[in-house]
């Protein structure tokens, strides 16, 4: 992601680690929606918008998108569990602000939020009490370094999607 990027309020439908991301990534400097609320639909895009490079004029094109969609939709499938994604800036203190966005998803307990605030260079990772038995913190750090060493590279969105990937073969199947 480049400075000039514009950056994402979002979060994509879909444990209990913070980690400060690395310094290898530029801040975006305009804050946008490009998707809904934990809980709320994964996609909401403008069929009439035909720019292929930034989808709905977020970090993310279409294609990378509608892969994030399809990983989510994948380890939501393979674990029984619910996996969300949100990309913003997180209010402080950032862990309760993570943890208060966790609790709006349906059956929370057995939801996983992966929270990135590329501004501020955070990642939190939050469990729901049920999602916790089957991802560890040692899983979700591991998640978690993974995706900051994607992040320093400039690589937000395979950042997440290598993420999601870990943390749904650590949750294993249901």
């Amino acid at each position: 992601m480049t400075a000039g990027d514009q950056q994402s309020s979002a979060a994509l439908e879909r444990s209990s680690t913070g980690v400060d991301g690395p310094e290898g990534y530029s801040q975006a400097p305009h804050p946008s929606s490009s998707v809904e609320a934990p809980g709320g639909p994964t996609l909401t895009e403008d069929p009439h918008k035909s720019e292929p490079s930034a989808a709905l004029d977020g970090p993310f094109t279409t294609r990378q998108l509608l892969r994030l969609d399809e990983a989510l939709r994948v380890a939501d499938q393979q674990t029984g569990l619910t996996f969300s994604v949100y990309i913003g800036e997180l209010e402080e203190p950032v862990r309760e602000s993570a943890e208060a966005l966790h609790k709006q998803i349906d059956n929370h307990p057995r939801a996983v939020l992966v929270a990135v605030s590329p501004n501020q260079r955070l990642l939190e990772i939050v469990t729901g009490s049920e999602a916790r038995k089957r991802i560890s913190d040692r899983d979700a750090k591991l998640a978690a370094l993974s995706m900051a060493a994607s992040f320093a590279g400039g690589d937000l969105a395979g950042g997440v999607l290598s993420g999601l990937d870990q943390l749904a073969t650590h949750a294993g199947r249901h």
